[in-house]
This record gives C-alpha cells, sequence and structure tokens, in this order.
C-alpha cells in the first residue's frame, strides 16, 4: 500500500523526466525513444552524451556500442560517420531496426518548447567547448536545459562556461552492508555544491534520500532530482519529500498511475 497523501494536490508533482528517452518502451539514446517520450507527455527527457574522435557529440551511455548496437566500436576513437553506420534499435526489438546513434544537435531539435532536456555528459572537460557551441546555437532557451555529470570539475567548468544553464552534480549513494544503511554524506555534498557553483544534486533514488537530505538541500536554497524511479510506490515516496524531478524509464505509465491514485485519493 502506497500513502498516496501527496497526490490530493497533484499541482505540487515533481516533473517527469524519461531516462533516455522512454527507454521501456523504445531503445534507449535513440530519437524513437526521445519522440515517444514526448508522445507519453513527458516533461523532459534525459540523454547520454560523448564525445567522438572527430570532436562530434553523440548520445550512447556506455564506452563502446556493444551492448545497444550490432557492431562494438569505441566511442572516444571512433568517427561520428562510423558512429553511424551502426543499427542502434534491434537490440530492443526488430520494429527499431534502423535506428541510428543521434548526434547531441539531434536530441536538442526534438524538444518542445516549453520542455527541457537533462544532459549527462560522459566524457571530460574536452566535451565542454563543443556542446557550448551546439548548445548556443540550438534554439533552446537556458532554462530548457541542464547540464549533469559525476565529474565535479565538468560541473564547475560548465557552469563557468555556461553560467545560464543549470548544472547538476551526480550522486550515486552507497549502500554499507556492515551497517546496513546507505550513506548519505549531506555535509560533504554541501561543500561540493558550494565548491563546484552547481544548481543542485541530480540523486540515486535509493532510502538514502530522506526528510534530512532534502530539508538541507533546500535550506541550501539548491534542486533535487532523483533518478531511476520506475514504480507507484517508489514515484509517491518521493513525491512526499518535496522533490523537484523524477527521472523514469516509463513516463507515460507513471504519470497515468500517479493520477489514478490522485483520483482515487479524492474519492475516500
Amino acid at each position: 500500500m502506497v500513502d498516496g497523501t501527496f497526490l490530493r494536490n497533484l499541482a505540487g508533482m515533481p516533473a517527469l523526466i524519461a531516462h533516455r528517452g522512454a527507454s521501456h518502451d523504445a531503445p534507449e539514446n535513440t530519437i524513437a525513444a526521445f519522440t515517444r517520450a514526448w508522445q507519453e507527455g513527458a516533461d523532459g527527457i534525459e540523454g547520454d552524451f560523448r564525445l567522438t574522435e572527430d570532436g562530434e557529440i553523440v548520445c550512447l551511455h556506455d564506452v563502446t556500442t556493444r551492448r545497444t548496437c550490432d557492431r562494438r566500436l569505441n566511442v572516444a576513437t571512433s568517427s561520428l560517420r562510423e558512429l553511424r553506420t551502426l543499427d542502434a534499435g534491434t537490440w530492443k526489438g526488430a520494429q527499431w531496426k534502423g535506428e541510428r546513434i543521434p548526434t547531441l544537435s539531434e536530441v536538442l531539435a526534438t524538444v518542445p518548447e516549453g520542455k527541457k532536456i537533462f544532459m549527462e555528459l560522459k566524457s571530460g572537460l574536452d566535451i565542454l567547448v563543443p556542446l557550448k557551441k551546439i548548445v548556443e546555437s540550438s534554439g533552446l532557451a537556458a532554462t530548457q536545459m541542464a547540464i549533469i555529470s559525476f565529474d565535479a570539475r565538468v560541473v564547475m567548468t560548465a557552469k563557468h562556461m555556461l553560467p545560464l544553464v543549470k548544472a547538476f552534480l551526480i550522486v550515486d549513494f552507497k549502500h554499507v552492508r556492515a551497517r546496513k544503511t546507505w550513506d548519505s554524506p549531506v555535509r560533504d555534498i554541501l561543500s561540493l555544491l558550494k565548491l563546484t557553483g552547481a544548481d543542485g544534486i541530480d540523486g540515486k533514488a535509493c532510502a538514502a534520500v530522506d526528510h534530512f537530505l532534502v530539508e538541507a538541500i533546500r535550506e541550501a536554497r539548491q534542486e533535487l532530482h532523483l533518478w531511476t524511479v520506475n514504480t507507484l510506490a517508489e514515484a509517491v515516496r518521493f513525491c512526499n519529500l518535496g522533490v523537484d524531478s523524477l527521472t523514469t524509464n516509463r513516463p507515460g505509465w507513471l504519470r497515468s498511475e500517479l493520477c489514478r491514485w490522485c483520483m482515487e485519493g479524492r474519492r475516500r
């Protein structure tokens, strides 16, 4: 049984961000997945971006193409032309045959007015110069884009180069088996946010995210986004905590479930 308290006020519901697009139903990090996310009513999309050997930026999560394409190439040592020859869809199903690895420019071009994109930068500092050029020529407002990264140096430099674009530090909380608890170093997180100039964190959705962490983030006037939430029970718990967004593989389904719970709560 989930707690549906927050659902009495859907106006306060966090934004739903499609993780690598609507990746439950379409091949992750492809135009098909991002298009489907918009069709499902996602508030935003999240994609992973890497720098190719010839200085282009493509959308792919892994270091190599082995898991999601028909041939193994290392992104950092391959050209855009080589990467574009790969089939990035068939692994998900025959109906996706012919999907290609998209460029950052192509992904940005899918973002409708009023929607957002979270760009996870998987390469190091060298991705930022071409990223700045692409972002500034995309036609999107700065408020429609956010940069996220595990690398504090990337976040700090991104804020310097693109001060109007929000940047969030990705935090992967660790489970400490010996103590049977989750590690939540709030002071360390707040120190890093101050050092990097980040606008908040994009944290792993887990038990470490509790009201103490949320209060600390709010007191610091920072934002709190979470990944990856694919069940109603999880979504309701984090909504009750008042987080800013939930990244999910199933944006349409999750919104529908939240709306259903809201209506059931009103009938009680």
